[in-house]
C-alpha cells in the first residue's frame, strides 16, 4: 500500500498520543498538518515559529522515534512555518525548516509595516497630547493568589494560573483562557496572574484590558487613523491580559485586529491570558480562526464554589478585615448563598454594616434576615441543581432516575430537557452541564438542545412541557 502524508503523519500521532499528556498532544499535535511526503521527508504545517521552536525543544526525541518507526532510519522532517501577513497582501506566506537545521530560521518580518524609528509610541491609555510612553499595567494589587482560595471547583484554573505566572509565555498554556459564571472570580485570579508576574519579573511589560475597553481604544484608532499605532503599542506587551473576551462577539473588526495582535504576541513567545463567561465551544459569532487560537493552549473553567470553600472564603474575608464571627453563622450564611463569590462577600459585609451601625450583636437570627433580605434583593441565578430538581418533579421523578443510563423514552426526554434549560439559563460549559447532569459529555448536550428545539416545533404535547418548564424557572 502507497504512503501518503497524511497516513505517515496519522500513525505517528497514535504513538505521541500514547506516550505523552493529554493536555499537552491537544495544544501541540492536534493543529499541525501534514503537508506531503517526499521520499523520506514528511513536510508538516505549523502555526508558527514559536510553535515550531516549542516542538524542537521539548518534542523532538519523540517525533524522531515515531517518525523513525514509519519511515525508517533516514527519515527527516520538514517544518512548513504558515504566516498570515494580511496587511496589503492577502496570500500566506511559508518558510521550510529542516528539523535537522534548526539555524537555518531566517528571521521573517511579517508584522504591520511600522515607522519603528518614530521616537514616540501613542499609548492609548493615556491623554493625547502629554508625552508618556510608560506603560501601566492597569492592575488591581488587592487581587492576588493568596486571597484567592483554593477548592474543588476552581484548583485547575489557580495551578495553571500559578504556573503562567512561574514563567510566563514558557508554559503550554498559552493562551490560558480562564471561563465561567459571573462572580466565582474570573477577573480576580486573571489579576492575581498579572500581580504575580510582574513581582517575579519586573521588567515585564503586563497589561490588564477588557475586551470593552480594547474594542473602544480600536475603534478610535480606526476614526484618528492610526491603527498601526494602536496595533504597534499591543505588539510590545510581554504579557497581555484581555477580560471578557466575549464582548468581541460579532465585532469582526476588534476580532481581526485581535487576531494579528494575538499571533505576533505568540509567535514571539510572549504570554495571553483572556478571561470569558463561556467556553470556546458556546462563544457566538466569534471567527473560527480566533477560536482555534482560543483553544492552543489551556481552557480552565470555575465552578461555582462547593459549601467548604464557602466557609474557607468567608473566614478568610473575615480575617483580612479583622472581624471576628461564629461559626455557626459564618456556616449559615455559606449554606444559604451558593451562586456566586462576589454575593457570598456582600452578604457578609451587610452583615457587619447592620452589626456597627445598629449596635446589634452578630447573631445566628441577625444573619437570617440579612440572608433572606440579600438573596430576596439579588437577581437569583438558576443552578443546574435547581433546574434538575424543577425538571424531575413536573415529570414525578426523583434526580437520580433523571440522571440514570436508562433509556427509556419518558426518562430521556426529561433528561434532555434539563439539559436544554441548564443551557438557556446558566452561563455553565456545555461539558460542565453534562458533567452535572449524568457524566455525559459535551455532545450529549449539544444533541439534548437541537432534539428539544425539533420536537418544540413538532410535538404540540411536547411543547407544553417547554412552556411549563419555563414558567417554574422563570418565576
Amino acid at each position: 500500500m502507497s504512503m501518503t502524508a497524511q497516513s505517515v503523519w496519522s500513525n505517528c500521532l497514535l504513538f505521541i498520543k500514547d506516550n505523552i499528556q493529554p493536555q499537552a498532544y491537544k495544544t501541540w499535535f492536534e493543529p499541525i498538518v501534514a503537508v506531503k511526503l517526499t521520499d523520506n521527508a514528511l513536510s508538516i504545517q505549523v502555526p508558527s515559529k514559536f510553535f515550531y521552536e516549542w516542538l524542537e525543544e521539548h518534542y523532538v526525541k519523540i517525533l524522531k522515534v515515531s517518525l523513525t518507526k514509519e519511515l525508517g532510519e533516514h527519515a527527516k522532517l520538514v517544518y512548513i512555518i504558515k504566516m498570515e501577513n494580511t496587511y496589503g497582501n492577502k496570500q500566506p506566506f511559508t518558510e521550510k525548516i529542516p528539523s535537522s537545521n534548526r539555524g537555518a530560521l531566517k528571521s521573517q518580518d511579517v508584522d504591520v509595516p511600522l515607522n519603528n524609528k518614530s521616537p514616540e509610541l501613542r499609548n492609548p491609555f493615556v491623554i493625547p497630547g502629554i508625552r508618556n510612553v510608560k506603560i501601566e499595567s492597569q492592575l488591581n494589587p488587592n487581587y492576588s493568589f493568596e486571597n484567592f482560595l483554593e477548592g474543588d471547583s476552581n484548583r485547575l484554573a489557580r495551578s495553571a494560573g500559578l504556573a503562567v505566572a512561574a514563567k510566563p509565555g514558557g508554559t503550554s498554556f498559552n493562551p490560558l483562557l480562564i471561563f465561567g459564571g459571573v462572580g466565582l472570580g474570573k477577573t480576580h485570579l486573571a489579576h492575581a496572574i498579572g500581580v504575580d508576574i510582574k513581582d517575579k519579573y519586573p521588567e515585564k511589560t503586563v497589561l490588564y484590558i477588557s475586551a470593552e475597553k480594547f474594542t473602544q481604544q480600536y475603534i478610535d484608532s480606526v476614526k484618528k487613523n492610526n491603527r498601526n499605532d494602536f496595533i504597534h503599542f499591543y505588539q510590545i506587551i510581554d504579557v497581555l491580559i484581555i477580560d471578557d473576551v466575549q464582548f468581541l462577539s460579532g465585532k469582526t473588526g476588534t476580532q481581526d485586529v485581535f487576531f494579528h495582535i494575538f499571533n505576533h504576541l505568540h509567535q514571539n513567545g510572549k504570554q495571553v491570558i483572556l478571561t470569558s463567561d463561556k467556553a470556546p465551544v458556546d462563544m457566538q459569532d466569534i471567527e473560527q480562526r480566533l477560536l482555534s487560537r482560543f483553544k492552543w493552549g489551556l481552557s480552565a473553567e470555575l465552578q461555582h464554589p462547593d459549601f467548604e470553600t464557602r466557609v474557607s472564603i468567608l473566614k478568610n474575608k473575615l480575617y483580612r478585615d479583622g472581624v471576628e464571627m461564629p461559626d455557626d453563622i459564618i456556616e449559615y450564611v455559606a449554606k444559604n448563598i451558593k451562586t456566586n463569590v462576589r454575593e457570598l462577600e456582600g452578604a457578609i459585609i451587610s452583615l457587619i454594616a447592620q452589626s456597627s451601625f445598629n449596635k446589634k450583636e452578630i447573631t445566628l437570627d441577625l444573619a437570617r434576615v440579612i440572608v433572606e433580605k440579600f438573596v430576596k434583593n439579588t437577581k437569583r441565578e438558576v443552578s443546574i441543581d435547581y433546574i434538575q430538581k424543577v425538571v424531575s418533579d413536573y415529570f414525578q421523578m426523583d434526580v437520580d432516575t433523571l440522571q440514570s443510563k436508562t433509556r427509556k423514552r419518558h426518562i430521556v426526554q426529561a433528561r434532555q430537557l434539563a439539559m436544554f434549560f441548564a443551557k438557556k439559563f446558566t452561563k455553565a460549559s456545555l461539558a460542565s452541564i453534562g458533567s452535572q447532569i449524568g457524566k455525559r459529555d459535551h455532545a450529549t448536550v449539544l444533541h439534548a438542545c437541537k432534539t428539544v428545539d425539533n420536537l418544540s416545533s413538532t410535538d404540540k404535547q411536547f411543547r407544553k412541557y417547554v412552556e411549563d418548564i419555563t414558567k417554574k424557572l422563570s418565576v
